[in-house]
């Protein structure tokens, strides 16, 4: 595949539709102009000089979106050399950045396209109680991360749990406890909460104001403008999550939820969402004991709005779909599991003005599928990011193509 020659307008036709946020469409059109989604039905008059795509007998979709992983930032076959993922010197690192940290030439972003995924939310690691502000990216395009953005800020991760008592208890410091990562993340957010008054204060005097990096990320945090995305597991981190949530005020989002289930209707009354997974793992810790696709379909029962992880590169990250199939075989309705991949993740993270659905506005990401994406011997056959061509499979040398990357999403 080449993308020397850029389409203005493209015409994906003769298609079974899924828009996800609306009924499927029989014998479908999606038109794309100028990399944004201009229409999509069954009645739609395609300009003069669009590149028309056939999607005869084949599935269009729209690109999946990878709510919480570390493509790029933890490298596939790179060992510790091709890891940044915890800047593990500080309990609370919130102001590093994992857009600083991510190879674009990561092999994790051709096999993401290989399994239909366009979309990534790139998180720091769980080493740390606070470990850093995320980023949302496509995962093809241009020849930088930046070309790539969706936003260079989405949410900041922390961590409960045994992984930050355990690196700093290793360590003979703050927190070798569960008390201990919850004093250091209550303790951080006092003090944003001083800084923010003093900013204000200094702001009427019309004084000068040293910024604080790390300060200035929680006032962010707490002014609603980042999502706070919290790696819990067990039922009891989940609600000490939330009484955190309940005593800062911020937008908590649970991320992994092993046991959300057991808190489900909690979560729910609090409109708190979860991106539940990796699924495809063993139990290899406590926190793990109860782990089950099956908890899935209780927690979307109850209420909460989900998505799906692998945590890549725990799972590959183009097994997403295979997880939303399994979650399915467990008892997840398949529009939830649909949902689950595209309209729920972009809305828990507030991307859903640009990704997420096949409609009117949206960024024309599209994927065709073989056939049902929920079924197993379905493949992603052309992925198009911003309407541009990206990713193509060959059935006669079994490989997946992708375009070169040029400097076309700045």
């Amino acid at each position: 595949m080449t993308n020397s020659t850029l389409p203005s307008v493209v015409a994906i036709t003769e298609g079974y539709v899924v828009p996800v946020s609306s009924p499927p469409i029989e014998n479908g059109t999606v038109l794309i102009e100028n990399g944004v989604i201009k229409a999509v039905g069954s009645d739609i008059t395609i300009p003069d000089g669009a590149t028309v795509v056939s999607a005869a007998g084949k599935w269009v979709l729209p690109g999946f979106i990878e709510a919480h992983g570390h493509v790029g930032i933890h490298e596939e076959a790179n060992g510790a050399a091709g890891n940044d993922t915890n800047e593990m010197t500080n309990p609370n690192m919130a102001a590093a950045r994992a857009i600083d940290a991510i190879d674009i030439e990561d092999e994790g972003f051709r096999d993401a396209l290989s399994g239909g995924v366009t979309s990534v939310v790139v998180k720091p690691g769980s080493g740390n109680p606070i470990g850093g502000q995320t980023v949302a990216i496509k995962t093809w395009g241009g020849r930088t991360i930046d070309e790539q953005l969706i936003s260079a800020a989405v949410s900041v991760k922390s961590a409960l749990g045994e992984n930050p008592k355990r690196v700093y208890g290793g360590k003979d410091k703050t927190p070798s406890t569960r008390m201990g990562v919850a004093l250091i993340i209550r303790q951080a957010f006092e003090d944003a909460r001083y800084y923010a008054a003093e900013r204000a204060a200094a702001a009427t005097k019309g004084e000068p104001f040293k910024k604080d990096l790390w300060l200035d990320t929680l006032t962010r945090v707490l002014d609603g403008e980042l999502a706070w995305d919290q790696h819990t597991h067990r039922h009891d981190d989940i609600a000490t999550a939330v009484r955190l949530a309940d005593e800062f005020g911020y937008r908590l989002v649970v991320n992994h939820g092993t046991e959300a289930h057991k808190l489900a209707d909690l979560l729910a009354a609090r409109n708190i969402p979860v991106i539940f997974g990796p699924m495809f793992t063993s139990r290899s810790k406590v926190e793990l004991k109860d782990r089950a696709i099956a908890n899935l379909a209780a927690i979307a029962a109850a209420g909460v709005r989900v998505a799906i992880t692998t945590d890549h590169p725990v799972v590959p990250i183009n097994f997403l779909v295979h997880q939303a199939s399994l979650a399915v075989k467990e008892g997840l309705p398949r529009q939830v599991a649909l949902e689950a991949l595209t309209v729920n993740p972009a809305a828990i993270l507030g991307l859903d003005s640009r990704v997420g659905s096949l409609a009117a506005g949206l960024d024309g990401d599209v994927v065709i599928w073989s056939g049902d994406p929920l079924d197993v011997n379905s493949r992603a056959e052309r992925v198009l990011i911003g309407g541009v061509p990206v990713y193509e499979w060959d059935a006669e040398s079994h490989l997946g193509r992708t375009v070169e990357r040029l400097s076309r999403f700045a």
